[in-house]
């Protein structure tokens, strides 16, 4: 997979819906734009949007049927993403005692339909990890002919991996769709752990927690749509340069942009329901 091209870095889409949009990149001299050519009919880009989803018996009950529900609510969301000059697809990859995807590729937007979950047996993270290595390749799940955005991979867990996630993560590690793709994680509960999905993402600021439904909710909603509006985005500069960004420098201002976004976003939202790991 090392040897893999990762095209398009600097292609455009048309503006994204606004609804988990924040504004705090406005003064910075990286911004995103439109690219003209996108006017001219050419190629669609193609945005892969990647769930790696916890479904040990951990995630039974509450948890899942959440998780469930705002999946479903999710996904006439994301298909706001992109609109004509992006083709935004959805894999989504469980994880338990094994690994299984939900569909053999990733699906158009417009044609997914979420499979609801089941929760059982135990955290097989490495192993997760390990097959998304495999698959996140132009001879796997990335072989879209037209010109293809750097994924996104959004990761949900509850609990602590029950599997060696270390050599899972080294494997991914080496994989440039992973480099450059814009990465956040999701715990879920009191028992996970936020410093090995920290690990997962390279930054804390994309770390966020839920300990109640109602948070699982709002925080599935603003990644997912957050992340997705960035990663189908060009970045450009804006001030008085002229020289342009390397690829290196556009996945870095995105997964940054990123990272303040969803903290932001997160500051601002309230829930007073019932937690998940009391009584229930």
């Amino acid at each position: 997979m090392n040897n893999d091209n990762i095209i398009g870095a600097n292609a455009a889409t048309n503006p994204a819906a606004p609804d988990y949009t924040a504004n705090s990149a406005a003064n910075d001299p990286l911004d995103f734009d439109d690219d003209p050519l996108s006017a001219t009919g050419v190629s669609r880009k193609s945005l892969v949007i990647f769930f790696l989803i916890d479904t040990s018996g951990s995630m039974k009950g509450k948890k899942m049927g959440e998780l469930n529900t705002v999946m479903e609510e999710l996904i006439p969301e994301i298909r706001k993403v992109g609109e004509a000059d992006t083709e935004v697809k959805v894999a989504v990859l469980t994880f338990s005692t094994d690994v299984r995807w939900m569909y053999s590729t990733p699906i158009p937007i417009e044609e997914f339909e979420w499979a609801r979950l089941r929760a059982s047996g135990v955290t097989s993270l490495g192993a997760a990890l390990k097959e998304l290595n495999v698959r996140m390749s132009r001879n796997g799940f990335l072989n879209s002919p037209s010109l293809s955005f750097a994924p996104v991979i959004f990761l949900m867990t509850d609990g602590y991996p029950s599997d060696d996630y270390k050599a899972g993560l080294k494997e991914l590690q080496a994989n440039s769709w992973y480099k450059f793709g814009l990465k956040a994680a999701l715990g879920i509960g009191n028992e996970a752990n936020d410093n090995i999905l920290a690990e997962f993402t390279g930054s804390p600021d994309t770390v966020v927690h839920a300990y109640s439904g109602g948070q699982l909710a709002q925080m599935i909603k603003i990644i997912a749509v957050t992340s997705s509006q960035i990663g189908s985005k060009s970045m450009t500069l804006s001030d008085d340069t002229s020289h342009e960004l390397g690829e290196e420098d556009v996945f870095a201002a995105k997964q940054k942009l990123l990272g303040q976004q969803i903290q932001e976003l997160v500051g601002k939202t309230e829930t007073d329901d019932v937690p998940f790991d009391t009584g229930w």
